[in-house]
């Protein structure tokens, strides 16, 4: 953490003396120290804006969480749906999203559902091979002392499948925080007349490109606190995956 902190540092020096000696106009890229008044200037705006995303980002991901691992689930159980569904899937990765994100405006208008709809699809593709991989992964013993005692398919899944897919989803969703601001940024430059992606669609044009800056900053810094509490939530929900991964090191 000391380490990663200070690299953060001396990038932001380079960031700061680079702007300074006047190589790039402040225009184009503002000084951190630039980007830090504008946070101070614009926290009222900014702060607002930053509660919009947010509540965009973490319904977006719930969306994507559960409808990814759904899926994965279905296309597990049948190997039918697996040969059809699973190319479609990856292919649909080759659509870009701002070829969708207009189409969804048209089909459920300004308000949070297009914004949702679009995070989700940004979101939804690590979720889906994450958990597939980690449901294809089951150790084959587990499955065996199961068939031996009569498990039931259900009760296959229900004690070792669903067990051993939940890491997988969880770091399918830590991957998907990275990418769910980006989703929600194209979103709003859809069509919002509210979020940081709107802030920053509208400070460009008007010069105030540190306080475009100061948004992005603020981005980061959800995506980072996200990707924290899910690490978190890693740690409380499967534990033993920790102590797995703690045990293969040794």
């Amino acid at each position: 953490m000391i380490a990663a902190l200070l690299i953060l540092l001396v990038l932001i020096g380079g960031w700061e003396a680079y702007a300074r000696l006047g190589h790039v106009d402040a225009f184009i890229l503002p000084a951190p120290t630039q980007v830090a008044t504008a946070l101070w200037d614009d926290r009222g705006l900014l702060w607002h804006n930053l509660l919009v995303t947010a509540q965009e980002i973490g319904l977006g991901i719930l969306l994507a969480l559960a409808a990814g691992a759904l899926l994965a689930i279905v296309i597990h159980l049948s190997p039918t749906l697996r040969r059809v569904l699973y190319p479609l899937l990856v292919g649909s990765q080759a659509v870009p999203i701002v070829i969708i994100a207009p189409l969804l405006v048209v089909w459920f208008g300004f308000g949070i559902a297009p914004k949702l709809a679009i995070i989700a699809l940004v979101c939804f593709f690590p979720v889906v091979v994450t958990t597939l991989d980690a449901l294809a992964a089951v150790d084959p013993e587990q499955r065996k002392l199961l068939h031996t005692l009569d498990a039931t398919r259900w009760q296959e899944f229900r004690w070792v499948e669903a067990p051993a897919a939940l890491p997988g989803a969880l770091s399918g969703a830590k991957i998907a925080v990275a990418i769910a601001v980006i989703g929600a940024v194209f979103a709003e430059y859809a069509g919002s007349s509210a979020g940081l992606g709107n802030v920053i669609l509208q400070a460009i044009p008007q010069l105030e490109t540190a306080r475009a800056y100061a948004a992005v900053v603020l981005l980061a810094a959800f995506a980072v606190l996200l990707f924290l509490l899910l690490t978190l939530a890693e740690r409380v929900l499967v534990p033993w995956a920790r102590r797995d991964t703690e045990w293969s090191r040794r």
